[in-house]
């Protein structure tokens, strides 16, 4: 490659600036209030976890003010934070008295009054007797939490017959998630019931909520407690849905990653806060889920005193605890964690008709030929070597691709009408493109015009770069560089850096004005403002897969190319060749 503008831009600083990423409940998200519902089909959403409060109702030396404040703060961001279910871990009250349960029953009305899904669920302080399992029968903590108590509940899907132990079934990320809210002490009849709610839901990834299930083992790091290894033996490692366990009962806080039996994690979280200041405050746990992201990150904190006006010394350190075991993020690939029972859905190929959108001047669907299915004429040619694959995104029209191997390229046939097309009006050009790992060919084209500037009459900048191209500079960065029909020179678009390995939908999209680049639907920062009107031509080929300098192709493409179309008229976002098969999936 011989080219003073690429050292010129390479000197400019074209790597693109990481974006500051900002996760649900940071400090701008808690500075939005609002009396909005949850979004059940946002890709980003939270479960909130409510640990140990029975001090905070402990006969006549608690105070519910804390618990209140929480319950409210919950209310109050449900949309902000896309707040989608609430778990309470148990031991809600110290003594199991009933002036106490109906006083905490009371807090939880705001619950129930706003139909906020949530769960409950007895500890060993909310039973008269804890030596009994669940066929202890009727207690106050069963009058107040029983099944009946959810009858209106949007989340609520049935309980055992004992009435202590309850699943809930709620949407999020597009797709319904289960909660298993388990008494403290299951007796044979209630494992039994457990493994029936899965047997019948087996599709659906199961958080496992209860009371005592593994305590801090040192270092932070969880441990079964006898008792759990019972639950973990009888009912979590054989049921591969269960993928996190919540409990309280132990402090402090520990986590732990096990393995089932299927060879996948179960994360194993303790979270209890009762041993801090005032009982805890009834500090929670924020579990903000990031399926784009494929991360839980975890916060901590204490609605109560960040809703305080002036704040004592111990106060000012429990607002919001940020150690290793109450502000961590957990790594986790949902899709291939959840793929063994809930396979994720393969779309169908979609037929060429639907591709063939208003303005379409050509569609290939590399891998499967070189024939231009728009009618128009514009086929493809073969130099080198290349070769057909099956591998292609997720939402591309068709499931096949053609793999560059830095030695093989495309050209449109001579007389293909592209070759002169000037787009006057504007255009759009659309592809799906993968990068091998270790991707080091940088320069290499996409689509390119094989003449020069010069052969359109250009004297501006180097008259020796094509009329256009779309091509890929090192690091995975994407540029469209084009002589427009109104300007001497090039203008160029750049692109962010790619991750290697991953399909990508790239388009360029001309207004008949100004020219904007995309990626996966999202439109990219470096876009020229100076107007750039249609594409000059010379009526010489397009190259798909290869760069050429003043006529001569330097650099053929190093990866994959899937479905491309190319359109005289700006397409829509609506209209992208992902975009049909991403809303199917609920991705969009």
């Amino acid at each position: 490659m011989t080219s003073s503008r690429r050292s010129f831009l390479i000197g400019t600083g074209a790597t693109a600036a990481a974006a500051a990423l900002v996760t649900p409940g940071s400090a701008v998200a808690d500075n939005v209030v609002g009396s909005g519902r949850p979004d059940p089909e946002a890709r980003r959403f939270t479960l909130a976890v409510i640990p140990d409060t029975q001090y905070m109702f402990d006969m006549d030396r608690g105070d519910s003010a804390p618990l209140k404040a929480t319950l409210q703060y919950l209310v109050d961001h449900q949309r902000s934070e896309n707040i989608v279910f609430i778990s309470h871990l148990g031991d809600l009250v110290e003594n199991a008295q009933k002036s106490e349960i109906d006083d905490i029953s009371e807090r939880f009305e705001v619950l129930d009054r706003r139909r906020v899904g949530y769960s409950v669920l007895a500890g060993n302080h909310d039973v008269p007797d804890s030596r009994k399992d669940d066929q202890r029968g009727r207690t106050p903590y069963l009058d107040r939490f029983g099944p009946q108590r959810f009858r209106h509940s949007p989340t609520f899907r049935g309980a055992s017959a004992d009435g202590y132990n309850t699943f809930h079934v709620f949407r999020a990320a597009g797709k319904e998630w289960l909660v298993l809210a388990l008494d403290w002490r299951m007796s044979a009849k209630g494992f039994d019931w457990a493994r029936s709610v899965l047997a019948k839901h087996p599709k659906l990834p199961v958080v496992l909520t209860t009371h005592e299930l593994a305590y801090d083992g040192g270092d932070g790091t969880a441990a079964m407690s006898d008792y759990g290894r019972r639950l973990w033996d009888e009912l979590i490692k054989d049921n591969d849905q269960v993928f996190l366990t919540l409990n309280g009962h132990f402090w402090p806080p520990a986590r732990a990653t096990m393995r089932n039996s299927a060879g996948n994690e179960v994360h194993v979280h303790i979270t209890n806060y009762q041993d801090r200041y005032y009982g805890g405050g009834a500090m929670i746990r924020l579990y903000h889920f990031d399926l784009d992201r494929k991360t839980i990150d975890v916060r901590t904190l204490s609605p109560w005193l960040l809703g305080k006006r002036s704040l004592n010394p111990l106060e000012r350190g429990e607002i919001e605890l940020t150690g290793p075991a109450d502000r961590f993020s957990v790594p986790i690939d949902f899709e291939q964690r959840f793929a063994r029972f809930d396979p994720p859905v393969l779309l169908a190929p979609q037929p060429v008709r639907d591709v063939l959108v208003k303005g379409t001047v050509a569609y290939w669907r590399l891998g499967e030929g070189l024939k231009d299915l728009s009618g128009n004429g514009n086929d493809l040619v073969q130099t080198g070597l290349l070769a057909a694959s099956e591998d292609h995104h997720r939402f591309a029209p068709s499931h096949h691709s053609l793999f560059f191997g830095k030695n093989g390229y495309l050209s449109t046939v001579e007389s293909a009408p592209l070759n002169r097309q000037t787009f006057e009006r504007g255009y759009t050009v659309e592809l799906f493109l993968k990068l091998p790992s270790g991707f080091n060919h940088p320069w290499c084209g996409l689509f390119t015009k094989l003449a020069p500037g010069s052969a359109a009459g250009k004297t501006g900048d180097d008259p020796s770069e094509p009329i256009a191209t779309l091509n890929v500079a090192g690091g995975g960065q994407l540029q469209w560089a084009v002589f427009p029909r109104n300007l001497p020179g090039i203008s160029t678009n750049w692109g962010h850096e790619m991750d290697y390995e991953t399909w990508w939908h790239i388009a360029v999209v001309n207004d008949g004005v100004h020219t904007t680049l995309y990626v996966d639907g999202s439109p990219l920062l470096r876009n020229p403002s100076t107007p750039a009107r249609g594409i000059s031509t010379a009526g010489d080929p397009w190259l798909v897969g290869a760069y050429a300098y003043n006529r001569v192709v330097e650099k053929s493409l190093h990866g994959w190319i899937g479905d491309m179309r190319v359109a005289n008229r700006p397409l829509d976002r609506s209209e992208f060749m992902r975009s049909r098969a991403a809303r199917t999936a609920g991705t969009d």
